[in-house]
């Protein structure tokens, strides 16, 4: 069975507490975005080993037995005794670039397994299990545009449509890590929902939807600054870093051809939304 994993944006992303289990509750809008991995998967015949798992396209950096499409094959196999597998996985989403390609991986493995072997997984069910592999990774099962609270694990409907407009992803040769990201946040409960703020006309976005990534990232990375200005620069609606970078993302009402000129250096993927 071969699958097309997606990544995702972040439209804002607000911190709203830290927990006591050292993680931090918080509010953020997930929008799938066209982006490919390709996951494929077939059994492996008068095999001894549970899995082989052969890895292609970005590199990808630990252990084979670490990886999560490995990880939640071994959960699914030791339940339903599926049968060895031989596992390929070709990386085209950046890593470590806010985009949750890993996470959508281990969906997408999950969800292809449901289906080949059909386990009769709910979407509920399968979401709820996501969720402990990954905070963001439970919203990949449905992959459709969510309002995410708790961890990024709880999710709700959104009315943000993005259908029509351009997406501009910009990851430069800047590594930005989550425990760096998180170090110095500043947590900020209460204000207007992202969910209403994301329905006021997409110019008003720049002044009211932010995430709170950015003010401690920058700083450390002012590329990443330097970048998101020149989307605006470029005539973006909206420009914000994806989770906690370090891609930047812009939304515009044309196309961008220009941008692999200006991001020479950097990875750039423009494409029109068509949901």
């Amino acid at each position: 069975m071969l699958v097309y994993p997606n990544c995702k944006i972040n439209i804002g992303l607000r911190i709203v507490e830290r927990r006591p289990d050292g993680y931090h509750n918080l509010e953020t809008i997930f929008y799938p975005i066209p982006l490919y991995d390709n996951l494929e998967f077939k059994e492996l015949k008068n095999e001894e080993a549970p899995y082989r798992l052969s890895l292609a396209g970005v590199p990808l950096a630990g252990r084979d037995e670490d990886n999560l499409v490995v990880k939640v094959f071994i959960a699914l196999k030791e339940e339903f005794n599926l049968p060895p597998l031989e596992i390929f996985l070709y990386k085209h989403i950046p890593t470590g670039a806010g985009l949750g390609g890993g996470s959508s991986d281990a969906a997408a493995m999950m969800t292809a397994l449901n289906e080949a072997y059909d386990l009769q997984l709910s979407q509920a069910e399968m979401e709820r299990r996501m969720a402990a592999f990954g905070a963001d990774c439970a919203f990949f099962v449905a992959s459709r545009p969510a309002f995410a609270t708790g961890i990024g694990d709880k999710l709700s409907p959104t009315p943000l449509s993005l259908k029509g407009k351009y997406i501009l992803l910009v990851k430069p040769e800047v590594f930005v890590s989550t425990k760096e990201a998180y170090a110095h946040v500043v947590p900020r409960a209460g204000g207007t929902s992202l969910n209403e703020l994301v329905q006021a006309p997409m110019e008003q976005w720049r002044e009211t939807i932010v995430n709170d990534f950015e003010a401690s990232v920058f700083p450390a990375h002012p590329q990443l600054a330097a970048i998101k200005q020149t989307l605006y620069d470029m005539g973006a609606l909206y420009a914000a870093m994806s989770g906690s970078g370090s891609t930047m993302f812009g939304i515009f009402d044309r196309p961008t051809p220009e941008a692999a000129q200006v991001f020479k250096d950097a990875f750039v993927f423009n494409k029109k939304l068509i949901k």
